[in-house]
């Protein structure tokens, strides 16, 4: 997609009038900083391993009205069926099946917007968050008053279902009052043509706020996934991300975490399984800026076939944020000679008295474990398995809702028995 298609389908959200008179002018703040910043490529630090073809050589158009689905949707074989989920199909949120739990109010872009006086975060880290603002659509607000404990999680389904090439740029805010808590799953999913997706998800989470948040990517082959989380903690606040990813041809996640208050909490983890031809890139930034927090990025990799992967994971220690307790390890699983991974955990560290460290291993599977396990009797297929499972237990293990634990198994043993090989 080339800067005048941007052009063109840009000058078409611009003229659909049941936008608020308050976004065009972000809109197109946005529109001009992306133009002058241009897509990224190779030539830059953070991308030089991410070859954005898919993106570059496709032109995707905005979804329409006629890109809605034409009868009620199903969506129990998406799973995951004791919560409460918010379904977008093709950009178009889907208010007949959608749900909330008592204790969330669920409210539109536009009056999240004006109930703010339009003082909300706009973040512009990179060029997808500057289209995500330009073209954001499908936008909601999630609060969580002060005091409040959600017990039912709460799902925002994204499908995708299409011949068509597709753009969509979701926009969520999550708002957690003072000592309130919610488990928070996005979910990735539809068989589609072509289709690009550039969401972001703004949180905030005030003092002694808890916040469980898995990201489940299961697109379609031909899809390209850019998600942009950004992550503000107060004081004493608990952040747990999980994802799992083992769809589209090109999948990025872009989460900045920062640690602004005393004591925050903030746990990144995630499963990534490839074939073919996939790229799947994990870009975590996490900022220390306050004394006595702790944080861990923890990233594992399946990759088959010539399909490849990054993780490039950073921690940063800012002056005056002593006590700081901080790991990184990302560990990858090569099954095939074609497979690759750039694994890069990186620490800034610009304070005395902190506790760090980071390490990455890759490679291929244990050739002496491979012959032990062959030698108690099993065949070389499920001795394979047996050790792929192995490597990957220590990230679904820990998950404590078994509902979404037995959901992330079930889409591990399909991957698994498709591209275990002799």
């Amino acid at each position: 997609m080339n800067i005048s298609s941007f052009e063109s389908e840009f000058n078409k959200i611009m003229r659909r009038d049941y936008f608020t008179s308050h976004v065009k002018p972000i809109r197109e703040q946005a529109f001009n900083n992306f133009l002058e910043k241009g897509l990224p490529n190779k030539n830059w630090e953070d991308w030089r391993h991410t070859d954005l073809k898919p993106i570059k050589e496709i032109d995707f158009r905005l979804s329409e009205i006629s890109d809605a689905p034409a009868h009620e949707l199903d969506i129990t074989e998406f799973g995951l069926d004791d919560v409460h989920t918010i379904v977008i199909y093709n950009g178009h949120y889907q208010e007949n099946i959608s749900s909330v739990p008592s204790g969330v109010r669920l409210i539109s872009l536009a009056d999240y917007g004006d109930q703010n006086a339009w003082k909300i975060r706009e973040p512009n880290d990179s060029p997808f968050d500057l289209l995500n603002t330009a073209f954001m659509d499908s936008g909601f607000c999630l609060t969580i008053d002060k005091g409040i404990q959600i017990e039912s999680p709460v799902r925002i389904l994204y499908i995708s279902s299409t011949e068509k090439n597709i753009m969509v740029s979701p926009r969520m805010y999550i708002d957690l009052g003072e000592s309130s808590s919610i488990t928070f799953i996005e979910q990735y999913e539809g068989n589609c043509n072509e289709y690009f997706l550039n969401g972001s998800l703004i949180v905030e989470l005030k003092e002694n706020s808890r916040m469980s948040h898995f990201r489940i990517q299961n697109n379609s082959v031909d899809t390209v996934n850019i998600g942009n989380i950004h992550v503000q903690q107060d004081s004493a606040s608990h952040y747990t991300f999980n994802q799992f990813a083992c769809g589209s041809r090109l999948g990025r996640l872009n989460l900045l975490a920062d640690l602004n208050g005393k004591g925050a909490e903030c746990f990144i983890n995630g499963l990534t399984l490839t074939n073919n031809i996939q790229h799947i890139d994990n870009h975590i930034v996490t900022s220390h800026n306050a004394p006595f927090c702790t944080s861990s990025q923890y990233f594992r990799s399946v990759l088959q076939d010539r399909s490849s992967g990054v993780f490039n994971g950073r921690t940063i220690v800012s002056e005056g944020a002593e006590k700081t307790d901080s790991k990184q390890s990302n560990k990858n699983l090569l099954l095939s000679k074609g497979a690759l991974m750039n694994s890069n955990p990186q620490l800034e560290i610009y304070a005395d008295d902190v506790k760090c460290s980071h390490g990455s291993t890759t490679g291929a599977l244990d050739q002496d474990a491979l012959f032990y396990i062959r030698s108690r009797g099993l065949d070389v297929v499920s001795a394979k398995s047996l050790l792929i499972r192995a490597f990957v237990s220590e990230m679904i293990e820990p998950i404590h809702h078994e509902n979404i634990k037995s959901y992330i198994i079930s889409k591990f043993d399909a991957w698994l028995n498709e591209n275990t090989v002799q």
